[in-house]
């Protein structure tokens, strides 16, 4: 893994929209999955402001790698979230946007949106494969939406779950850890202080990390990298190997 910590947040979120960047260089189609949380919010604000006339976003296909069981005018909507910061302010392509419908039956979605995945991307070994997935972390050592009481979900059959947050009961809809593992690309988003003892866990292999589900997340392309503020990473240690 390519570890890459910064001063801030700020810092953080216009280091990770250069890689963007990198990334979107010289392909015709690029295919992302986004994720929510404040982090990506600020990315977004960063690629809106920086590099709204620097795209031709309409090569970009915009996907979500998990969705609460929100209306898309529900401010905990990821989708309403990147609308807000993000598409509102660049001039992308309303069939490039694919959002996970919230309002819908959890179950049915899951469905619907794993056969869009299968329809839209390209396929490793019958798994839909994105350019790059884009994820964070919860103090509790969770990803997309796969919980740590969940863990199960990771390997479902099914390329979408449904997975239900442990303390609000609330449901949401997630890619599971084979689609991750499958992008030719995957980036971690993990700022703040409150994160640094997972972050130390899943990195370094300490004491228990396998019950946390962003310790699954190792792509078989071998390119994932984690962008950290210094928060984050102050339980690494920091001696060069």
């Amino acid at each position: 893994m390519d570890l890459k910590i910064y001063k801030n947040k700020q810092e953080v979120a216009e280091q990770f929209s250069s890689y963007f960047m990198d990334q979107l260089k010289d392909k015709d189609v690029f295919h992302v999955a986004l994720s929510g949380g404040s982090t990506p919010k600020i990315v977004f604000d960063v690629l809106a402001e920086k590099f709204s006339d620097k795209v031709d976003w309409s090569k970009v296909h915009f996907y979500w790698g998990d969705e609460r069981c929100v209306p898309p005018s529900d401010d905990e909507s990821n989708y309403k979230m990147t609308v807000d910061h993000l598409f509102s302010k660049i001039e992308v392509p309303k069939e490039n946007i694919n959002r996970i419908l919230g309002e819908k039956n959890p179950v049915n979605e899951a469905m619907r949106y794993a056969n869009l995945l299968e329809i839209d991307l390209d396929r490793v070994e019958g798994i839909p494969q994105f350019d790059l997935v884009i994820l964070g972390m919860g103090d509790d050592g969770h990803t997309a939406s796969i919980f740590p009481y969940q863990i199960e979900l990771w390997n479902s059959e099914d390329h979408c779950v449904v997975a239900t947050h442990p303390d609000s009961g609330q449901k949401r809809v997630s890619i599971n850890g084979k689609v991750i593992n499958t992008a030719k690309e995957v980036a971690f988003l993990v700022t703040g202080a409150s994160k640094a003892e997972k972050v130390e866990a899943v990195v370094q292999k300490t004491e228990g990390f396998e019950a946390y589900p962003a310790s699954l997340v190792k792509p078989s392309s071998g390119n994932l990298v984690w962008f950290l503020d210094e928060e984050a990473a102050s339980k690494l240690n920091q001696n060069p190997s």
